[in-house]
């Protein structure tokens, strides 16, 4: 589990395989701070597992699955990578609930200045979106990040200036891909809801309370 915080940005030095399935290693200091093997670290928002490290790198290993619905089959040898570590049991969450496991890709339409931020408007295909809300939280490339707005083909994220210094965010330009992963709230949410519309008469009057009018009463929603 992670919270969409970035610590670091490491740099992809070799990356052996095809786009079936591939091995990275990537330069890092700070997220190499009592790493063992078997630790999770999110690599631009997907959970990849350690293989391997030295005092200056680690190394994951990355299934057809995963470089098919990410942006890892894409990276290039030097090109920067936001990494976060973990999180452990006691930890400030700063950011939300992110779990690594990306609903897919998103395309960068437009960068534009915005006062003080940068607003980054990113497509997204419908099946995605449907979990978007303004103000709500979406995980872009691992960073946790507030929707400005959003509509039936994209939405809108503003990036302070920290933000976008302090991570990969800083390289995107229109065109680029970025993985997005949708708050996991939202799809529980679904699941439960489809889950009930399912349900046959004789469910008790505990789970026929679950409906759209009590999570809205209650702020779920």
């Amino acid at each position: 589990m992670f919270t969409g915080l970035v610590e670091e940005v490491g740099i992809l030095e070799v990356m052996t395989g095809s786009k079936e399935a591939s091995r990275l290693a990537i330069r890092a200091e700070r997220v190499l701070d009592g790493v063992q093997i078997g630790d999770s670290i999110a690599v631009n928002g997907i959970c990849l597992t350690v293989t391997s490290f030295t005092s200056r790198q680690f190394t994951v290993d990355v299934m057809p699955e995963t470089m098919n619905k990410t942006t890892l089959g894409q990276l290039r040898r030097g090109q920067r990578v936001n990494l976060e570590r973990a999180m452990r049991l006691g930890d400030r969450f700063g950011g939300h609930i992110v779990s690594g496991h990306v609903d897919g890709t998103g395309t960068v339409r437009s960068r534009e200045p915005h006062a003080n931020a940068v607003l980054f408007r990113i497509a997204a295909q419908p099946a995605l979106l449907k979990y978007v809300i303004p103000r709500g939280s979406i995980c872009v490339d691992g960073i946790s990040l507030t929707v400005v707005d959003v509509d039936h083909a994209s939405f809108s994220v503003s990036i302070i200036p920290h933000t976008l210094s302090q991570t990969s965010l800083q390289d995107r330009r229109p065109g680029d891909l970025v993985n997005l992963e949708a708050d996991v709230i939202g799809k529980y949410v679904e699941r439960l809801m489809g889950m009930r519309d399912a349900a046959p008469k004789q469910r008790t009057e505990q789970q026929s309370r679950l409906s759209l009018a009590f999570l809205q009463e209650n702020g779920f929603a």
